[in-house]
């Protein structure tokens, strides 16, 4: 079967990377942009099938970082480096801002606190606000607010197109990918790993190990211990049709508690409305089914934030799970004397701290030794355009036609992302680079043209069971 083009690993990488979610996306970006030979290797058919699948599309500031963490310091160097690079990459933000929202008499009493915090993570521009202020700002919101504050530069993003493009970049740049690559061991010579996967042999200097939910058994094959443990957190989330988003303008971001950062309801950067995330310990590290119960009370919840929410529609429910540790801060480590650097404990902010992340890695990398001559003058690709904040291609000529009139994808979005160097290999691959079946029938009435379309690209054909939706 031709699944399409495919890199072709070779015979020996300055760096491995080991898993392609949002983290390792920007890691391959930032050090094949650098000059080093980049491989990075997937289980999954495709990227972003792990914890970075499932998210709440924020690009935060980092004001209620824990000060002086690896964490904050990461967000914050992110956040700047994604307002730098999105033009030349074509990526969207929707500059919504945020409002942190006390319910109760004890919430408001953390929110001095809270903007305090705010104030030494460099965030200077948060405004109080009033009661009568929030209702102002934001009319639809019940009238239970009692106080709470703006963070003007809290904004919407792409949560998939941006990871697609940082490694999209990196492949342009000189990276290569293997997918449906599992790492099974390796040996560290005192030079190079020799790394065993259920494929072939790699050979390498460094390992970075980005494998998110998996990452500390990774640390332990690998390096027979994990300085931390993995404690997987699932969040189920509700999307409202896009006729919701005339209710809100902000992110409504609640008063953060030690374990979570609460509900939350924003608009999509595709023009829904999102209410989520629960936060609920589990042992599984696959398991993102939702339940019945649980997204009830989240509606409920939503509904007493936003009243006007229980006449609206929900499309489509998900959930995402975080690769939390026993520690609060990121678990990033660098074992020099076997050129291997771990990153475990990336939660909820990976999509905002990626790039900061990778930056910082590349920082201890160079402190300990390794050099490279950058790439210049380096090559940026621009993304297609998903998002509902500027022109997409339904309203361009010669585009073959909409397939998925939900979401208006058109045929020529769906064959381009079947194609190229980081073709699509699996439907939720297409859903995450077109928007495809994402919509009110969540597929119903445009699958079986997918199936024609897609015949002889996936592994994994999606077949009847995609098709009849009775």
């Amino acid at each position: 079967m031709d699944l399409g083009p495919k890199s072709t690993p070779e015979s020996t990488y300055d760096v491995v990377i080991i898993g392609a979610g949002v983290v390792g996306c920007a890691v391959a970006r930032r050090f094949s942009l650098q000059g080093a030979k980049v491989l990075v290797i997937e289980k999954a058919a495709d990227i972003l099938d792990g914890a970075s699948k499932g998210n709440s599309g924020l690009l935060h500031t980092g004001f209620d970082a824990p000060p002086g963490s690896v964490e904050q310091r990461c967000i914050a160097a992110g956040y700047q480096e994604y307002m730098e690079i999105r033009g030349q990459l074509n990526l969207p933000v929707l500059e919504t801002g945020a409002l942190v929202v006390a319910w109760t008499r004890e919430e408001e009493s953390k929110l001095d606190a809270l903007m305090d915090k705010a104030r030494v993570n460099g965030v200077n521009d948060i405004e109080p606000l009033t009661a009568r202020q929030i209702a102002a700002r934001e009319p639809h919101l019940s009238k239970a607010a009692i106080a709470g504050f703006c963070v003007p530069r809290e904004f919407v993003i792409d949560p998939w197109t941006a990871p697609f493009a940082y490694l999209l970049q990196a492949m342009e740049n000189g990276a290569s990918i293997l997918r449906n690559t599992e790492v099974t061991g390796g040996h560290f010579d005192g030079d190079h790993w020799q790394l065993q996967t259920s494929s072939e042999t790699i050979k390498c200097r460094t390992i970075i190990n980005c494998a998110g939910l998996y990452g500390d058994r990774l640390d332990a094959a690998l390096l027979g211990k994990s300085s931390f443990e993995i404690r997987p957190r699932k969040g189920q989330f509700l999307v409202f049709d896009k006729l919701a988003s005339t209710l809100v303008s902000s992110i409504i971001l609640p008063v953060p508690s030690e374990t979570t950062k609460g509900v939350v309801i924003c608009r999509t950067i595709f023009g829904n409305v999102l209410v989520g995330p629960t936060a609920e310990e589990q042992e599984s590290r696959d398991d993102a089914s939702v339940d019945t119960e649980t997204l009830r009370l989240l509606r409920q919840k939503g509904e007493e934030m936003i009243p006007a929410l229980a006449d609206c529609p929900i499309v489509a429910t998900y959930a995402g799970l975080r690769p939390a540790t026993e520690y609060k801060d990121y678990c990033i480590q660098y074992t020099a004397d076997k050129n291997y650097i771990s990153v475990g404990g990336i939660r909820s902010t990976g999509l905002s701290s990626a790039l900061g992340i990778a930056s910082y890695i590349f920082e201890h990398y160079t402190l300990a030794g390794n050099s490279h001559t950058p790439i210049a003058p380096s090559i940026w690709p621009l993304v297609p355009a998903i998002a509902e904040d500027g022109p997409r291609d339904w309203s361009k000529p010669d585009n073959g036609g909409v397939v998925c009139h939900c979401e208006l994808v058109t045929r020529r979005e769906i064959e381009r992302a079947l194609s190229g160097p980081l073709a699509a290999e699996s439907l939720s691959g297409l859903k995450r680079r077109t928007r495809v079946t994402m919509g009110r029938c969540q597929g119903f009435y445009c699958s079986a043209q997918l199936c024609e379309m897609t015949a002889g690209h996936f592994e994994e054909p999606i077949g009847l069971r995609h098709v009849d939706k009775t």
